[in-house]
C-alpha cells in the first residue's frame, strides 16, 4: 500500500496535506520509526505515536527539525536498522521540509505567550536600585540564587520564585539602600516657610513612586505613603525618618519587586501599554528600570513610533549600560559563566591557569559580543573571525606579542586557527576534564550551544572514558573514542558530536596551542555526519559557516527567550523563523537582530492570563 501510493506520488506536495501525512507519512514512521521511538520504548525520550495528526507536528517544530536533519543526514534510522528505500527517505524529507518551512501564523495561531508576573532577578534588582536611588551597593548578591530556565537564563519569570527567606532579605536590603542612598538623592523636597512637612513628603513620594512602579501613579497610592509617613511622625520619628519609612514601603511593594503589566478588558492578544514596553525594553538591554528618556516618550505616546523605537535601542546600547546585555546574554548563552564553578583544571598538569586568568578568559566574549552590538557587525564573527579582544595575561596565554596592561584591546590574528569563540580559552576550558580535553564535550557544546541541536543523554550504562590522554591498551584517545563509537547504542550520537571536538584537538585543556598529545602528533582530522572533511580548527569553523542559517536561528531563540523572560513555545516558531530571515537578508548584522526582537509580536503584545478558580486547582480528578 506504501509502495503504491509512494510511487503514485508527483514530486510535487499535495494539496490536502493532511491527507497526505496520514496515508503516506505516517505509515513510513511506524515502519521505520515507532519500534524504538514509540509509546513502549520512547527512547531518548522521543515517541512519534503522539504525532497522528499534521497538526501536531506544529507543537514541537525543533525536534521535526531535528527528525528533518537524521533523516536528510542518513544518522536514522541507525545502521543494522531497517532503511528506507531512497525514495521514501526522500518523500519524508521533503515533507517535513516543506511543513517546516510553511510554519506561520496561517498554521500557528497568533499567540504573545504566556505572561507571567516577573519578579526582578538578583541583577535587575541591583541595577534598579542603582539607578532608582544612586547607590553602588550590591544587596540583591546576599539573596537566594535565582533559577535557571528558558534556555539557562537567570531571568526566565517562572523560575523566579519567592521563598520565604527571601521576603526577610527584601526587608533588609530596603534599610540599607536608603541608609547608604545620598541624602540629596533622596530629599528632593524640605519643609519650609510655604511647604508644610506633608507637602514635602508628598513631592517625595510623587518623585519616587512612578519610577519605582515604571508607570504613572496611581489613585492613593502617594496617599498612603503620605499617611504612613504622618503616621510614623506621630510616634516620634523625624521627617528624614518618616520620608524613609515610606520609601521603605516602596521598596518592598510587589509593585517594585515585579514588573506586573495590567490585564486589558478585551479578548485576545493587545498591544501592551508604551510604559511596559519602556520597561521591557530596559530590562532586555539594560537589567534595569527605564530611564527619564523612556518615561518622557512614553508619557508622550512616542516611544511605539517604529522609528523612535529604534533610534532608543541604538542610544540604550551606546550607554554604559549598554554592556550588560552582553556580560548578561552571552555569559549565560555561551555557559562561560560556568568557569567559576565547573572548570576545575589540575593544577599539576596545567599550572599556568590561575584567578586572572580565569577571569580575563571569562571577559573574553563578552567583549566580543559587546564589540559586535556597538559595531553592527556580522553575528557570524561568533564562528569565524580574524581578530579578538585581549588583556595582556589572555594574551600571553595565546602567546600573541605587544600587548600589555589590564585593558581589553583588538587584536587581529595571523594564526587562522584561532577565531570566533571556539578559539577562545573559556569555552575551551570550559569542555575539557580537569586533566585532558574531552572532544565529546566540545562536541555536544558545538550541537548545544551554537547549533542549537542538543544530543539525548546517554545511556545509563555507558562506560566512560580515562580522566587524562594518555595511551590506554596502546590506544591513543582518539582510539579510544573511535572504539566507543562502534557500540551502536553510542555511533548515533558521536558521529555528531565526535568529529567537532576532534577538531580542535590542537588546544589543550586550558586553551593553549598545542602540536602534540604524549609525544604523538596531534590529529585533528575529522568527518561531519554529512560527509564534509577536515583537517584542523580553521577548516572546521569554515564548514560550520555552512550552518549559519541554523546558528542564527539558534542565538534568535535564545534571544528572543531571554528578552521575553521565558521559554519560546511552538507559536514562536514563527517569530524566530521572521527574525531568522531578517537577520539573514540584512547580512547577519546584530541590529537587525536586536530591532527583529524589539519590533516582534511577542516582545509588544500580551494576552489575559485565563482565571482559574481555587476549587477547581483543589479538585479530585
Amino acid at each position: 500500500m506504501v509502495c503504491a501510493l509512494l510511487a503514485a506520488a508527483t514530486p510535487v506536495l499535495r494539496a490536502n496535506e493532511d491527507l497526505a501525512y496520514s496515508s503516506e507519512i505516517l505509515p513510513l514512521l511506524e515502519q521505520y520509526c515507532t519500534k524504538c521511538h514509540g509509546s513502549k520504548r520512547a527512547k531518548g525520550g522521543i515517541n512519534f505515536e503522539q504525532f497522528r495528526e499534521l497538526t501536531s507536528i506544529y507543537r514541537d517544530p525543533r525536534l521535526w527539525e531535528t527528525v528533518f536533519t537524521q533523516l536528510n543526514e542518513r544518522e536514522m534510522p541507525p545502521d543494522g536498522k531497517p532503511q528506507p528505500t531512497p525514495e521514501e527517505r526522500d518523500r519524508l524529507t521533503r515533507f517535513v521540509r516543506h511543513t517546516l518551512d510553511n510554519l506561520d501564523h496561517g498554521a500557528i495561531p497568533k499567540d504573545p505567550g504566556r505572561v507571567l508576573i516577573h519578579r526582578l532577578s538578583r541583577l535587575e534588582y541591583n541595577n534598579t536600585v542603582r539607578d532608582l536611588f544612586g547607590v553602588d551597593i550590591r544587596p540583591a548578591d546576599r539573596f537566594p540564587a535565582d533559577g535557571g530556565g528558558g534556555g539557562g537564563f537567570d531571568n526566565i519569570a517562572d523560575t523566579l520564585f519567592v521563598p520565604p527567606i527571601l521576603m526577610e532579605r527584601f526587608l533588609a536590603a530596603a534599610d540599607e539602600i536608603l541608609e547608604a542612598a545620598p541624602l540629596e538623592r533622596i530629599f528632593i523636597s524640605r519643609p519650609d516657610r510655604t511647604d508644610s512637612e506633608s507637602a514635602s513628603a508628598s513631592a517625595i513620594f510623587e518623585h519616587f513612586v512612578p519610577r519605582a512602579y515604571r508607570r504613572p501613579t496611581e489613585p492613593g497610592e502617594v496617599d498612603s505613603l503620605v499617611s504612613l509617613y504622618e503616621s510614623g511622625r506621630r510616634e516620634g520619628l523625624s521627617f528624614d525618618q518618616g520620608v524613609k519609612l515610606g520609601l521603605r514601603a516602596v521598596l518592598i511593594s510587589p509593585k517594585f519587586l515585579f514588573r506586573i503589566e495590567e490585564d486589558q478588558p478585551v479578548e485576545g492578544p493587545y498591544p501592551i501599554s508604551a510604559y511596559e514596553l519602556a520597561s521591557r525594553l530596559s530590562y532586555f538591554l539594560w537589567s534595569s528600570m527605564p530611564d527619564d528618556e523612556l518615561f518622557k516618550l512614553a508619557a508622550s505616546g512616542n516611544l511605539t513610533d517604529p522609528q523612535t523605537l529604534r533610534a532608543q535601542v541604538r542610544r540604550m546600547l551606546s550607554d554604559s549600560k549598554g554592556a550588560t546585555l552582553a556580560s548578561t546574554f552571552a555569559r549565560q548563552w555561551l555557559r562561560v559563566d560556568e568557569l567559576n564553578s565547573s572548570a576545575k583544571p589540575d593544577p599539576g598538569r596545567y599550572p599556568g591557569f590561575t584567578t586572572e586568568l580565569r577571569d580575563s578568559m571569562m571577559k573574553e566574549p563578552v567583549v566580543l559580543f559587546r564589540s559586535l552590538l556597538l559595531e553592527d557587525s556580522s553575528l557570524l564573527d561568533l564562528i569565524d573571525s580574524d581578530y579578538t579582544f585581549v588583556d595582556e595575561t589572555l594574551a600571553s596565554h595565546y602567546a600573541i606579542p605587544g600587548v600589555t596592561g589590564p585593558e581589553f584591546r583588538l587584536v587581529a590574528f595571523s594564526d587562522k586557527n584561532r577565531g570566533g569563540v571556539l578559539g577562545m580559552g573559556a569555552v575551551l576550558t570550559l569542555t575539557s576534564y580537569p586533566r585532558r580535553t574531552s572532544p565529546v564535550l566540545r562536541g555536544k557544546w558545538v550541537l548545544e550551544q551554537l547549533l542549537g541541536t542538543p544530543p539525548p543523554p546517554p545511556p545509563p550504562s555507558v562506560k566512560s572514558l580515562p580522566g587524562d590522554d594518555k595511551p590506554r591498551d596502546g590506544l591513543t584517545l582518539r582510539q579510544q573514542l573511535e572504539k566507543h563509537r562502534a557500540d551502536p547504542g553510542c555511533a548515533s550520537c558521536h558521529k555528531k558530536m565526535d568529529p567537532l571536538g576532534l577538531g580542535l584537538e590542537n588546544f589543550d585543556g586550558i586553551g593553549q596551542w598545542r602540536s602534540e598529545i604524549a609525544g604523538s602528533p596531534v590529529d585533528a582530522s575529522g568527518l561531519l555526519a554529512s560527509g564534509e572533511a577536515f583537517e584542523g580548527p580553521a577548516e572546521l569553523r569554515r564548514l560550520l559557516l555552512n550552518q549559519k542559517d541554523v546558528f542564527v536561528r539558534n542565538l534568535t531563540e535564545k534571544m528572543l527567550s531571554y528578552a521575553l523572560g521565558r521559554g519560546l513555545d511552538y507559536y514562536d516558531t514563527p517569530v524566530v523563523k521572521e527574525i531568522s530571515k531578517t537577520v539573514a537578508a540584512h547580512g547577519y548584522r546584530s541590529s537587525a537582530l536586536i530591532d527583529g526582537i524589539v519590533e516582534s509580536f511577542p516582545f509588544q503584545f500580551r494576552r489575559n492570563q485565563p482565571v482559574t478558580r481555587v476549587e477547581e486547582q483543589n479538585s479530585e480528578p
